[in-house]
């Protein structure tokens, strides 16, 4: 239900981190991309962990074990496909300020296709069946664990951190994090360290960097409308590894070579409501969700600003010298780099239904219209003025350019 709510949680302005079943804790940082108005790499705020996430389903759903199914992963060895998870909550007698978890993963479509594979030893005196079982159950990359704890020091601030491993036999370097969250009145803080951080690219392939550290800083407004700010400071030690490649595609991915690398953006945001309804709702009744009770026609318009100044060898994704192209800046001098941009965006949302009945109360429809780079639009644009001034056919790449990404959604609740 979150993604009907939000306009920009998918690929937008801030990066969130990506909702992945290929990881045991459900989550991997997205690959910075350029043009730089979506580098900043931290979520906005506190998230459920994968862990509750999980022991909330065990606790109030009375399921013994919780699906997952994965069209990619991280590791060669271990197939995509369906696998079962189950926590185990730790005994603690803190409940109000700890929370202590084991979160175990089996990868049943790996057992079954070892299973198609090798098939099963004829049972004998010497050998019964249940050691056959037994030994396709042994296999170690069939598993993966992770152990998680967090601490609710005062009620602004938590702590988490995280052991994950897995059992393949390429794969023996466990994952470790730590996560401080603090809230402000108006503001959002967020440190995190890992190692290795785990990447993914728009194309699903994975990366690893030995070591990430970032301090993320962001506002939080209560209103649909108004300015706000976001700023991130990101340290990458050591050289990215794809994963599942036996060479560093270090060529690939500039934003993740080692450095640091502080980012800021400031964006203004206008909600017109065209209509919404003052009808009320139904009595004795709660909604699904309170976010998608109100029918409305609304437009929303973002724009903003993003500047990023890189140090280390993660300055090559900015052009040696003065790069300065329309409403774009990019420097950089040896290296040390300086990027900036602009970018906007445009939507428009409409829903009939407040989500109350059990069938067909909930109808959605949004566009977006996504204008990425400023520099890269307006250069585009001045290349197609060019070409018509001129009475040349228009450059295919100058459409494209000034073209915004667009996004249309409709959903429809059945049942």
């Amino acid at each position: 239900m979150r993604k009907l709510r939000w306009v920009r949680d998918d690929d937008g302005l801030w990066d969130l981190d990506r909702s992945t079943p290929a990881t045991l804790n459900g989550i991997a940082r997205p690959v910075p991309s350029d043009p730089i108005p979506s580098v900043l790499g931290l979520s906005r705020g506190i998230r459920l962990s994968r862990p509750k996430q999980v022991d909330f389903f065990q606790r109030f759903m009375f399921m013994p074990f919780v699906p997952s199914y994965s069209l990619h992963t991280p590791h060669p060895q271990s197939p995509p496909g369906f696998s079962l998870q189950r926590v185990f909550s730790l005994p603690t007698f803190a409940l109000d300020r700890w929370f202590g978890t084991v979160l175990g993963q089996f990868n049943l479509q790996k057992l079954v296709s070892g299973i198609k594979k090798n098939g099963f030893r004829q049972p004998t005196r010497q050998s019964p069946w249940f050691q056959s079982v037994a030994e396709h159950l042994s296999d170690k990359s069939l598993y993966a664990v992770d152990l998680c704890s967090e601490f609710y020091l005062t009620p602004d601030d938590s702590l988490l951190l995280s052991l994950e491993s897995y059992g393949y036999d390429d794969y023996k370097t466990p994952r470790k994090k730590a996560v401080f969250h603090h809230k402000f009145p108006c503001h959002n803080l967020t440190l995190e360290a890992a190692s290795p951080g785990l990447f993914v690219d728009k194309d699903g392939t994975f990366y690893d960097v030995p070591l990430t550290m970032a301090v993320d800083l962001a506002s939080v407004s209560s209103s649909d409308s108004g300015p706000s700010y976001h700023i991130c400071i990101n340290h990458n030690a050591g050289p990215p590894k794809k994963i599942g490649s036996q060479q560093n595609d270090d060529a690939t991915v500039a934003s993740l070579q080692p450095g640091l690398s502080a980012t800021t953006a400031f964006s203004f945001k206008n909600s017109i409501d065209v209509w919404r309804s003052r009808a009320p709702k139904l009595k004795m009744v709660q909604p699904y969700d309170i976010f998608l009770s109100n029918p409305h026609i609304s437009a929303t318009g973002i724009i903003g600003c993003v500047m990023t100044a890189c140090f280390g060898d993660n300055s090559v994704r900015a052009p040696r010298g003065d790069g300065s192209k329309g409403f774009g800046l990019g420097v950089r001098r040896g290296n040390c780099a300086l990027l900036a941009d602009s970018f906007a965006t445009v939507s428009l949302s409409a829903q009939h239904g407040t989500f109350q009945k059990m069938f067909l109360d909930l109808t959605r429809f949004q566009a977006v219209l996504d204008f990425p780079s400023g520099s890269t639009f307006f250069s585009g644009a001045a290349s197609l003025a060019n070409d018509v001034y001129n009475s040349r056919a228009p450059n295919l790449q100058a459409i494209q350019d000034i073209c915004p990404n667009t996004t249309l959604s409709l959903h429809q609740q059945l049942c």
